[in-house]
């Protein structure tokens, strides 16, 4: 993506920050025309030995499943919070208005996962991430049922190979920073994350009121 050196995140810990706050990503591979095929879908993070993988399962009718296969390549993308940013933050009137976002893209290599104990071992994750009272219930199901889900998806790994995570906050235009957080910090709730990530980043004071 456009990455602008004053929007490049720093902190190496953003990304996968982001990639937990912001689970439901999209998956974007090629098809056999050469057009983007994109599925939205929930991933769990996975943090070892310095490097990222994410986990996670398409239907087995979904065509992206053999997209994946023949084309393990692919590119996966976190929304993170976002929020129209007007001219009125600024001291003077020649400007022009904006969007404020947090964004990670990630390119991955895939590998289909096909074993059932890897597959249980993987909806665990996902399960674990968004409904942990859920895993009772999983288990109780019974094998042939658990076996019949299990069949009718298709998992796999993304392996990382590069990450950008973007943060597009008006970093360089400092004379907007205390109106801009004020704004977002009595928004709706992506205005107030993006105000919390402002506070975090060290672009207004932390005694500033209206702190998200």
């Amino acid at each position: 993506m456009y990455l602008p050196p004053q929007f490049i995140a720093k902190d190496a810990t953003i990304a996968p920050e982001l990639m937990r706050l912001h689970p439901l990503a999209q998956l974007i591979s090629v098809d056999g025309e050469g057009l983007p095929f994109i599925t939205p879908l929930p991933l769990h993070v996975v943090e070892e030995g310095g490097g990222l993988t994410l986990l996670g399962h398409v239907a087995r009718p979904n065509p992206h499943a053999g997209y994946l296969r023949e084309r393990p390549t692919a590119v996966v993308v976190f929304q993170g919070p976002q929020a129209y940013m007007t001219t009125r933050v600024y001291p003077d009137l020649v400007r022009v208005p904006t969007w404020s976002y947090l964004a990670v893209h990630a390119t991955v290599q895939a590998r289909i996962v096909e074993g059932l104990e890897d597959k249980d071992r993987l909806l665990k994750h996902l399960i674990h991430d968004h409904d942990p009272a859920y895993a009772d219930q999983w288990r109780g199901l019974g094998e042939a049922y658990q076996h019949k889900m299990m069949a009718g998806i298709v998992a796999f790994e993304l392996r990382v190979t590069d990450l950008q995570c973007k943060v597009k906050l008006n970093q360089h235009r400092p004379e907007s920073h205390v109106a801009m957080h004020a704004a977002y910090a009595a928004g709706n709730a992506d205005e107030q994350a993006l105000a919390g990530w402002m506070q975090r980043l060290g672009m207004v004071l932390p005694t500033a009121k209206g702190t998200a």
